[in-house]
């Protein structure tokens, strides 16, 4: 007698993969790729010794500068605070912290050139904090610390918010268990809590970091965008927009969309490393 098995069929919420694979790239291609590709053929104008002086022009190189270690210092700073507020939010309570809580979405939510004057504001000469720093020697109105600044206020929520949920779901039996078998304070968090945590630490980074290479609103009231000095590459792209120089506009701008491409590749794929390492380590 023969017996017949039937496999059941899976049942998708969404519609097959070729359709939400088409829509997908056309998608991706539409809002990211024919933009980005217009930018490399814009430039293809330029012949190569005209390309190559354009990008490394003295006020491009400096504005490189400034603008990618600016974005890295602040993301690293922001990886550090934003990983301790996150941590506050999480394991205590307090008064105010629905409060403090909804103030880490501020940069989210506040206009960027509203940023950038309440920064300039507030750390110019006679401004409420650069009244008191001034007397130190610290000037960070129209410096490339202002620069750092804006770039650490923008950065910030990208931190918290991916370390967060991470931190929720972590099991608190996992820091009884190592403290059971001995292990202090800072074994217990080098070796059981921050492994666990790497993974959206490093995405939180790469975010900031992309972020900040960006921005531009934030940081022109406050920077004071001066050559050499405090402007920054966006800063200088639109200038040649300005003067209708196209051409030159999309040179620096594939220099910087070529390094920031092989820098947040280089993040994920040290991200993809820390996870499989992880796995392996949990096997």
């Amino acid at each position: 007698m023969a017996i017949r098995i039937f496999k059941s069929k899976k049942v998708r919420v969404l519609p097959g993969f070729g359709l939400t694979l088409g829509f997908t790239l056309l998608y991706l291609g539409l809002i990211v790729l024919i933009p980005l590709s217009a930018v490399f053929w814009e430039t293809s104008s330029l012949t190569w010794p005209a390309f190559w002086h354009t990008i490394t022009l003295p006020e491009a190189v400096a504005s490189y500068r400034l603008t990618f270690g600016a974005s890295l210092a602040a993301a690293l700073v922001n990886a550090v605070f934003g990983f301790i507020l996150a941590w506050v939010l999480v394991r205590y309570q307090f008064f105010g912290k629905r409060l403090v809580d909804a103030l880490v979405d501020l940069p989210f939510a506040l206009p960027t050139a509203v940023a950038g004057i309440t920064l300039a504001s507030l750390y110019a000469r006679a401004g409420w904090l650069g009244r008191w720093l001034e007397p130190l020697g610290i000037h960070v109105a129209n410096t490339q610390l202002g620069v750092f600044v804006a770039l650490t206020f923008i950065g910030l929520p990208f931190i918290v918010r991916t370390v967060q949920p991470v931190l929720e779901d972590l099991d608190p039996e996992l820091e009884e268990a190592a403290a059971s078998l001995g292990a202090n304070r800072w074994q217990t968090f080098w070796r059981v809590i921050l492994p666990m945590l790497t993974p959206a630490l490093v995405t939180g980074f790469t975010l900031a970091f992309a972020r900040a290479l960006g921005e531009y609103g934030s940081v022109i009231f406050i920077a004071g965008n001066i050559p050499l000095k405090t402007q920054i590459t966006p800063v200088v792209i639109m200038g040649e927009l300005d003067m209708f120089d196209y051409a030159k506009a999309t040179a620096i701008a594939v220099v910087m969309l070529v390094v920031s491409f092989v820098l947040l590749l280089g993040v994920n794929l040290l991200q993809w490393w820390t996870n499989r390492h992880n796995t392996t380590n949990l096997a």
